[in-house]
């Protein structure tokens, strides 16, 4: 990560993993660090002046020792351990079971089912005033008013 105090949009942060080489070498702007990033990774080249120059090659030295003991040993992610695993795929079946559902029969709609789309509709219905919020609503179906959609409870 590279954070410049001067641009605070000029931030930069570099995955080891998309790292090619890291180098100091001379710029038009004086010694700088010189970043390699892959070319599966954009095959940029960033560089990096540090102030004061001294800094340079401490900061060129911590991050190739990083990067150097990354690459013996990368991270590419979660690491997963599988603890038991089934010997025969009869052993990892699980039985099945019904669920515990009742089904009620009724002639009363639910309220919550009055908030899914319709099946039918094509179009949008054209916008009513409502008395009872004070807003303009789409008109509700016949048999459906807002005191219904309020007793969901």
């Amino acid at each position: 990560v590279w954070f410049a105090l001067l641009a605070e949009n000029f931030n930069v942060s570099i995955p080891y993993l998309q790292m090619k080489s890291i180098n100091v070498r001379n710029s038009k702007f004086g010694q700088a660090l010189v970043i390699e990033t892959t070319q599966g990774s954009g095959g940029y080249i960033l560089g990096f002046r540090a102030d004061p120059v001294d800094h340079l090659e401490t900061i060129y030295q911590e991050i190739s020792h990083l990067w150097q003991v990354f690459s013996k040993n990368p991270l590419f992610g979660v690491d997963a351990v599988v603890e038991e695993q089934p010997e025969t795929p009869q052993e990892a079946m699980v039985p099945r079971h019904e669920d515990d559902v009742e089904i009620l029969d009724s002639d009363e709609l639910e309220p919550c089912l009055l908030y899914y789309a319709d099946g039918d509709k094509e179009l949008d219905r054209e916008p009513v005033y409502n008395t009872d919020l004070g807003l303009a609503v789409e008109r509700l179906k016949e048999g459906t008013t807002v005191a219904t959609l309020w007793n969901i409870l």
